[in-house]
């Protein structure tokens, strides 16, 4: 009797639940693939027809005038927001310092938020000795974090001195851009009035430090050369990425300034200064060192800020979007469903319930045919769209995906936070920096804690792991089909990043 009472309940309502879901996540699989196909479609005919910014956009070097001297160039202010930075303050400060500029037409502001007052006094001293070579640099503090980063640069806009600059370049603090970057960006702004925003490059100074450190370094590299170059070339519009960007300070000002409402406050400026009808570009070309957190724990927590972020701005600013009367349909199209719903909110949720439940669990429902097309061909475009990015890890690509998936989870968990605005919405953790781009330290460290093995593990994860290594066990006995292979592979992630043994 009971065996009929569950066939029946399987038939009727589990079998056809579970046929809805896998309906759903094939349509998402879709979007998910137009939109990807679409971005590389528009990096192919940018390289393919050499469409760079400068055939864009007017661009020309800057010249000293015989007559005016340095005055034709307009003055700069450059930002370092920090917080404790006691590994990399030096090579921030040091880079922003050695920027081939005016020195009468450029001011370096140090925003250091930093509560440790040995590091408060390092930085002092390291303002003061560029300020004996000439610099004009200022260390600006406050007494409380308020706002964290956004908060920092809010307070530094409001010195005196800001308002005799033109443009603003920032810089985290594990950032070192090359002398020659103003030279290269700054002419954009100058030469076209429409342009708010020139955007960099990132470039990763430890790369090759860990397998971690690798597969970020693919993710983010596709980050750039599809996500910011298409978005650049058809739209003039894409996220700000909080660093190695110079800013047009009446742009800024037009918008509303910095904002704290969010853990995304480059993103927020980014778009409200967008709905204003400025343009962006993307430059390729020029490329700014920095780090890849090589701790597991501080990726994760960065990773949350960056999934988190963007899904409480989307709900924040939705309505706003839709309302704005500046920038035409398309655009306000192109941000609210390509830039917010598909790239931040909904492909973090098909990736993880997709690949990481939904497919394992698909074995104890034979009945239900999942396409080939879903699981096959098009995580193969996507995968080998993102490869190309960063040939070299090429052989990596399927630790890669396997490693993405499992961070799935913890965007999905972020997202999730922002839509609902949950209690860990506003949290910010600072990415640990452990100055991996010095060969020799220029400042003595100090010793970390030592972690027992019970201290590393990772619950969630290894719950996650577990469940596919079921789903797996189960295929491998009792079906038909080769899955088995991939979930162990997948289950096997899992777990490893459950026990902590990923990252340095």
């Amino acid at each position: 009797m009971k065996t009929m009472w569950w066939r029946e309940m399987r038939s009727l309502l589990i079998v056809p639940m579970f046929r809805c879901l896998v309906a759903i996540c094939l349509v998402i699989s879709l979007l998910v693939f137009v939109e990807s196909l679409y971005m590389n479609i528009v990096v192919i005919y940018v390289k393919l027809f050499k469409r760079k910014p400068e055939k864009i956009y007017k661009w020309e070097a800057m010249q000293e005038d015989m007559e005016l001297g340095n005055q034709n160039f307009p003055m700069v202010l450059v930002q370092i927001p920090m917080y404790n930075e006691r590994e990399v303050f030096q090579l921030s400060i040091g880079a922003a310092c050695r920027l081939i500029w005016p020195l009468d037409r450029l001011i370096v502001q140090v925003l250091d938020d930093s509560t440790d007052p040995t590091i408060m006094e390092m930085v002092n001293i390291e303002c003061g000795k560029w300020a004996t070579k000439g610099i004009n640099i200022k260390c600006e503090r406050r007494d409380n974090r308020n706002g964290y980063k956004a908060g920092a640069l809010k307070q530094g806009m409001r010195h005196s001195y800001v308002k005799t600059c033109t443009y603003i370049a920032i810089f985290d603090a594990d950032f070192q851009p090359e002398p020659d970057y103003l030279q290269r960006t700054v002419p954009f702004l100058i030469h076209n009035s429409e342009l708010a925003l020139v955007q960099a490059r990132w470039k990763f100074v430890n790369a090759k430090k860990c397998l971690m450190t690798r597969m970020q370094e693919m993710s983010l590299n596709y980050h750039f050369t599809a996500e910011q170059e298409s978005g650049s070339t058809r739209h003039a519009f894409f996220g700000f990425n909080g660093t190695a960007g110079v800013w047009r300070l009446a742009a800024m000002e037009e918008a509303g300034g910095w904002k704290d409402r969010t853990t995304v406050e480059d993103m927020d400026l980014a778009v409200r200064v967008g709905l204003h009808g400025w343009k962006f570009v993307f430059v390729n070309d020029v490329a700014v060192k920095s780090e890849l957190p090589s701790q597991f724990k501080a990726f994760r927590f960065q990773q949350h800020r960056w999934s988190c972020g963007p899904a409480n701005l989307f709900r924040k600013m939705t309505m706003e979007i839709i309302r704005n009367k500046r920038v035409t349909i398309w655009k306000k199209l192109y941000v609210i469903y390509s830039f917010f719903f598909v790239r931040k909110i909904i492909v973090h949720f098909f990736t993880f319930f997709f690949y990481c439940f939904i497919l394992p669990m698909s074995v104890f429902f034979p009945e239900v045919n999942i396409p080939t097309w879903s699981t096959v061909y098009f995580p193969f475009m996507i995968t080998l769209f993102n490869a190309i990015a960063t040939p070299r890890s090429f052989y990596l690509v399927i630790f890669w995906v396997l490693f993405e998936n499992v961070m799935a989870m913890h965007r999905t968990k972020g997202t999730f936070i922002g839509l609902l605005e949950g209690g860990r919405v506003n949290e910010w953790v600072v990415t640990e920096k452990l100055g991996d781009a010095l060969e020799t330290k220029l400042l003595p460290q100090v010793r970390k804690p030592r972690y027992g093995f019970l201290d590393r593990i990772n619950s969630k994860e290894m719950m996650v792991g577990i469940y596919i290594l079921c789903c797996a066990s189960y295929n491998l006995v009792f079906g038909k089909t080769l899955l088995y292979i991939y979930l162990y592979m997948q289950a096997l992630a899992f777990i490893i990043a459950g026990i902590g043994f990923v990252g340095t």
